[in-house]
């Protein structure tokens, strides 16, 4: 299968979808990171790239950037029209996204315009963030196996561990409270939940 995860930002797949990113990897399956802006509001955008790409090859994934500026992504035309460019570039089977009640308006407008862009794609599945708010996930991927994997491509980010703008934690820290959090929900180690717009079940 080919798996297309899209982003705002550098940093944003790792935490909501890198350990399931890394099960399809080691599974086999195409896994393409599409990350739309190099999150320069947060950092220098060059060092920002160069941490994203080596976290991209810490899942083993492949990346694409956006070129999209960090705050002013903008729900037009355009723009659904650049991602349905993308995913018939990729050809997916499965896209995961930010989910749409989220207090960041890259996020928002991500997710709304991807739900145009992949009206025909057969699996949308939304991931959570920091800034996700009022998430009920009723589909969890076990990552037990691959949290490290998350965790080590969250480190890549190496400007961005310590920004949560919560004092006394870090990023990598969420991640592992959050996979034991969605972990407890669904009766596992560690996991992370999903939303869908579509999933369908192969018997």
């Amino acid at each position: 299968m080919k798996i297309l995860a899209i982003g705002s930002h550098p940093d944003d797949l790792e935490y909501g979808c890198g350990g399931t990113l890394a099960r399809y990897v080691m599974a086999g399956h195409e896994v393409t990171m599409l990350v739309l802006t190099c999150g320069e509001q947060g950092g220098v955008p060059g060092t920002r790239e160069i941490e994203a790409r080596a976290a991209a090859e810490a899942l083993g994934a492949q990346i694409i950037f956006g070129g999209y500026e960090d705050t002013r992504v903008t729900l037009d035309q355009p723009f659904i029209g650049y991602l349905e460019t993308q995913l018939g570039k990729v050809d997916p089977n499965i896209i995961f996204v930010h989910h749409g009640n989220d207090t960041h308006q890259d996020h928002r407008a991500i997710h709304t315009a991807t739900l145009s862009a992949a009206r025909y794609i057969p699996n949308l599945l939304f991931y959570e963030g920091p800034t996700t708010i009022d998430f009920s996930p009723a589909i969890f991927v076990d990552i037990s196996s691959t949290l490290e994997n998350k965790i080590a491509a969250l480190k890549e980010h190496r400007s961005q561990v310590t920004k949560t703008n919560i004092p006394g934690t870090n990023i990598l820290e969420m991640a592992v409270a959050t996979a034991t959090f969605r972990g407890t929900q669904g009766r596992v180690g560690a996991a992370e939940g999903f939303s869908s717009a579509r999933l369908f079940l192969s018997p």
